[in-house]
């Protein structure tokens, strides 16, 4: 599946809904790693291990860079981030699949050069556990003749 067609939405304190950010270029790689925890005792063979805490790792999304308006993800993300106040997230895909979670932002506006594309990247301060939702069964494409 390609990327093309996700979004990510935001929803701040106080606002009962969504609002889709203008200008994904790309999402981040999305899921959980759990540290590996050195659990063995003295009367072990091999090492021993447990699973511990989750690590989602860097949750950073790249935008078009656009400061043209009050509306534009540029500015939205900046003042969330000079406040530093978390909001709520929900990534989409394609296939209906959103993520959900809240985070702080940190916005970082990328250099340029000749035929350069000026950008920016917004980065996650993950303060919650990832919300993943499957879509609904009838949502998905069918395939036609049988499995590839």
């Amino acid at each position: 599946m390609l990327a093309n067609g996700a979004t990510l939405e935001i929803k701040k304190k106080g606002e009962s809904s969504y609002t889709k950010l203008p200008g994904l270029k790309e999402i981040p790689e999305m899921g959980v790693e759990p540290e590996k925890v050195d659990n063995t005792t003295l009367d072990d063979e091999i090492k021993q291990y447990e699973q511990g805490i989750g690590d989602a790792g860097d949750l950073a999304y790249k935008f078009k860079y656009e400061n043209t308006s009050e509306n534009c993800s540029y500015r939205i993300l900046r003042a969330l981030q000079d406040s530093g106040e978390p909001a709520e997230f929900r990534e989409t895909l394609k296939d209906g699949t959103t993520t959900e979670f809240t985070a702080q932002v940190s916005v970082k506006r990328t250099g340029g050069g000749v035929n350069g594309v000026v950008e920016f990247t917004a980065n996650m301060a993950l303060q919650s556990k990832l919300k993943i939702t499957d879509p609904a069964t009838s949502a998905l494409p069918q395939t036609k003749g049988g499995s590839n």
